[in-house]
């Protein structure tokens, strides 16, 4: 039986059980550093390493991305083959259907040819953009069909909100619509033809030397790409089912993390005579992972739903999912870490976390989910040990709660946190006083981002000042979800 023939009669009978359903809309290796104890560093030295390694969280959207480093695509692990699936008695839920069809996808684009045009002559010849494949089905013709489009040549220089994004439709007869983002991991289209709409289970997207980009080498840069097949995330493959199993693969990815960091006996730099492994919860390490991959305005807009998405992603692409996430500040993979020619997180925390066993090759280490899920633990370790005593104690009384302060440094370093404890002072908030959300009392509604503040047997949320828009906004995500993991 042909892949064709198989969905087509998936999804006749899916569609006849479960008409109901509906849905919501080669890296160059670094040498091992040198590596130093921590629990010997004061908080000043912990701070000052911290805060030169911090990144700049003035960033904006996630859909702004940045360009993936060839060498993330070409570590690209070897892909198998989709087994062709046969239709018999048994039921398939509508979530074995949607991977089903990203397998077909997969398939359909292994062979595509991506369509690269120069433009000019001799010195003066150049690319005239980045080519883009999508595999496409067509629901009502049951078959599959592939579109090219060109995204402008990079780097691309787009923003949401404002110009629409330009680009050249490749394939005749096919219309197309720019959704959102721009790179590797965010950038999505949606198509139509003879006004009926089709769904993009697949998309083949070329990543180039961006040394090659920068000298303008454009001959070297279309002939040395690496095409890599990645479907970001779309409406037509979020279901329910991925979003629990997103949620599980966390949990068990990281419980793992945690426990290899507690068979290495790895010390804590923020207690002293304590494990890491006891340092930071699961839930906090968990809920990084979803809130570095929601966009805020995804998530003033939708609220959970932007958690779902991202958790959806994760059910359906397991260890891939955000693999290929580069922010525009250049940071990297499903926990956002940043290298800077050796002098960023990733690398402070290879140097300063004695005995992790953290890969020390960037590229592969930050988009390794588990090996970035350890890293992670180590730095919000690394950023307690800088902070002052009074924090520490409050976040040993209750980390979920008291984790705004750790998670606050992850997003922008040391002053992050400076801020913080200055508006929550200027505020009249104790940190004992801090809180889990609660319920907004009628009548008395409060414009967040906020904290919320135990006034007597209630629980009152108190807005934060401007003082960080982003920092803000990931506090309030935080708060939001954390309590989904514990």
């Amino acid at each position: 039986m042909s892949m064709m023939k198989t969905a087509a009669l998936t999804l006749m009978l899916v569609s006849l059980i479960c008409s109901g359903c509906a849905t919501t809309g080669g890296a160059t290796g670094e040498e091992e550093p040198t590596l130093i104890d921590a629990e010997g560093s004061s908080p000043a030295e912990v701070a000052a390493s911290l805060e030169a390694a911090a990144p700049n969280t003035e960033g904006g959207s996630k859909q702004e991305e940045g360009e993936l480093p060839l060498a993330v695509a070409e570590s690209e692990p070897p892909r198998e083959g989709p087994e062709e699936v046969i239709v018999q008695s048994r039921i398939l839920t509508r979530h074995q259907v949607i991977q089903d069809l990203v397998a077909e996808a997969q398939a359909v684009l292994r062979d595509i040819e991506l369509e690269y045009v120069f433009t000019g002559k001799g010195k003066r010849q150049v690319l005239r953009g980045r080519p883009v494949a999508f595999a496409l089905w067509n629901e009502t013709k049951q078959e599959w069909s592939v579109a090219q489009i060109e995204l402008p040549r990079p780097p691309i220089t787009w923003q949401p909100g404002r110009k629409p994004l330009k680009f050249r439709t490749l394939t005749p007869g096919i219309q197309a619509k720019h959704v959102k983002g721009t790179g590797a991991e965010r950038l999505m289209f949606s198509f139509s033809q003879d006004g009926n709409p089709l769904k993009v289970y697949g998309r083949k997207f070329p990543v180039f030397d961006n040394n090659l980009i920068k000298r303008r080498q454009w001959r070297a840069v279309a002939q040395s790409a690496k095409p890599i097949i990645y479907l970001p995330f779309t409406e037509d493959t979020f279901d329910p089912g991925f979003v629990s199993g997103g949620k599980e693969f966390l949990v068990a990815t990281a419980r793992k993390a945690i426990e290899e960091l507690r068979l290495a006996q790895v010390p804590s730099a923020a207690f002293p005579g304590e494990l890491l492994a006891d340092s930071i919860p699961l839930s906090v390490v968990t809920t990084l992972a979803v809130i570095e991959q929601t966009d805020d305005n995804d998530y003033v807009q939708k609220q959970a739903i932007a958690f779902d998405e991202v958790l959806s992603q994760y059910g359906l692409k397991q260890e891939e999912a955000y693999r290929y996430s580069v922010s525009s500040a250049n940071a990297l993979g499903p926990m956002q870490f940043t290298n800077r020619r050796g002098n960023g997180t990733y690398s402070l925390v290879v140097r300063r976390c004695r005995g992790a066993n953290i890969d020390p090759v960037f590229e592969r280490g930050a988009t390794n989910l588990l090996n970035a899920m350890k890293a992670a633990v180590c730095l919000l370790d690394l950023e307690l040990a800088g902070m002052r005593a009074d924090i520490r104690r409050a976040y040993r009384d209750n980390p979920a709660v008291l984790g705004i302060f750790p998670v606050a440094a992850y997003n922008g370093g040391p002053r992050n946190v400076t801020k913080l404890y200055r508006v929550l002072t200027q505020m009249k908030v104790k940190l004992d006083e801090l809180s889990r959300p609660g319920e907004q009392l009628a009548g008395a509604a409060v414009k967040c981002p906020c904290v919320w503040k135990t006034v007597g047997a209630e629980v009152r949320p108190v807005a934060i000042p401007r003082y960080n828009n982003e920092n803000r906004w990931y506090i309030e995500k935080y708060q939001s979800i954390v309590s989904l993991f514990e």
